[in-house]
């Protein structure tokens, strides 16, 4: 069984730029998501920026981060918003081609030396004498690490409503992450 330095759950924005930063930084990384076809899927609004996740993304921008290099690369409509206002309340967003997004950002993660993506899904995070060791999947296999970083964004014990009706799920038609929430509420 190998061992990671840093192992990242969720490969939505944050997991992406989490394990290439790691990844870049050196440190033997791997991405697990429950499907390798939706790493960084955009739901149902496919904008990046406006004036609290542009800022976001600015400084993801400046510590090296991929989002915004794939924002221009599948940027179909770019806008500055609030033009018409003082700078304070200004913010650029773009709107992206959906799948060419998540398709690059795969591309581009695929290429980056020292991260492995994995499909599978997280159940537990393994912790020995109070310290981090790895994580178990829903298959019962484990995998070993220095360091785990959380990302299941919504998917983590997730609830989807809809008028008065509500179920479990992580985005439309996707299983929530419920066992991960189990666990974190026994840790």
């Amino acid at each position: 069984m190998e061992n990671y330095d840093v192992i990242v759950v969720g490969g939505g924005h944050a997991g992406c730029e989490a394990s290439h930063i790691s990844a870049k930084m050196g440190a033997k990384t791997i991405l697990i998501t429950l499907n390798l076809d939706t790493i960084a899927q955009m739901s149902c609004n496919p904008a990046v920026g406006g004036l609290g996740k542009g800022h976001i993304v600015r400084e993801i921008d400046c510590l090296g981060g991929l989002m915004g290099l794939i924002t221009d690369e599948t940027g179909i409509h770019f806008r500055m918003l609030n033009s018409s206002k003082g700078p304070a309340v200004q913010g650029p967003r773009a709107q992206c081609d959906k799948a060419l997004y998540r398709l690059t950002m795969k591309s581009y993660l695929e290429k980056v030396p020292n991260l492995q993506i994995y499909q599978g899904e997280v159940v537990d995070v393994i912790i020995k004498n109070g310290r981090v060791e790895g994580v178990k999947l829903k298959d019962g296999s484990e995998i070993r690490g220095k360091s785990v970083i959380l990302a299941p964004g919504t998917f983590l014990n997730g609830l989807i409503h809809i008028g008065l009706v509500s179920y479990p799920a992580g985005r439309a038609n996707e299983p929530p992450s419920l066992e991960l929430s189990e666990s974190l509420k026994r840790i």
